[in-house]
């Protein structure tokens, strides 16, 4: 008779064990690499730690650049669609602003000669006319010629009405707004190859360096092994 209230008071005590070591499972279990719960901190930590360290003002990565269909120093239509997959370097220049686009066009030709040293399949170099009017075809190929990038990028223009849109879209202060807003506001874009913006630089920041290092952290891909 003796025993059973000594069986009923052990009772509590077998489930109080019970329940510590079913907690201490569930710990054991969070904590296992891989669990959901344990790693789901450490993978927003891995996301935000691997963001690119790019030299000129970054874009967040989801702005996808406005799309927009020119014509070319040879007369051809080209659209910013037809490179995705590519690397695009896009810049607003006009042929007879003087300092700022001949240095625009040094550091574009500096960086493409950097990516063919290191073999690096190159971006398409694109460049919007910010004055229609004085890019006509002999002051396009002087100008190309100056800073030596002749064959190597795609000098667009087009209607007034066209461009006008493409320079409302991407916030470019054309020539007409007067050189001093121009040069203030004159940009080189980088898309990468989704055709998102991702970065921006102004005159201050671009570099040869800095244009062809971001090219390859953007996707650019070697030429060859």
């Amino acid at each position: 008779m003796r025993m059973r209230p000594r069986a009923a008071s052990a009772l509590p005590v077998l489930a109080l064990v019970a329940v510590v070591l079913a907690l201490l499972a569930v710990i054991v279990v969070l904590l296992l690499p891989g669990t959901p719960n344990s790693t789901k901190g450490v993978s927003s930590q891995s996301a935000t730690s691997s963001r690119l360290q790019l030299s000129g003002a970054p874009f967040p990565d989801d702005i996808t650049a406005p799309s927009f269909t020119l014509t070319d120093q040879y007369g051809y239509h080209v659209s910013l669609d037809q490179y995705r997959g590519r690397v695009v370097v896009l810049t607003f220049l006009y042929s007879t602003c003087g300092d700022t686009c001949v240095v625009f066009g040094q550091q574009i030709r500096g960086a493409l000669n950097e990516l063919e040293e290191e073999h690096v399949r190159l971006p398409a170099v694109l460049i919007v006319s910010a004055d229609p009017a004085a890019d006509t075809p002999v002051n396009v190929r002087r100008f190309l010629a100056e800073v030596s990038l002749t064959g190597r990028v795609q000098y667009l223009t087009g209607t007034a009405a066209q461009l006008r849109a493409v320079w409302r879209a991407y916030g470019i202060k054309p020539a007409s707004d007067g050189p001093t807003l121009f040069d203030e506001y004159a940009p080189v874009l980088l898309i990468d190859r989704s055709g998102h913006k991702r970065e921006l630089f102004e005159s201050e920041e671009l570099t040869p360096e800095g244009i062809s290092d971001d090219v390859v952290k953007l996707g650019g891909k070697r030429a060859h092994p």
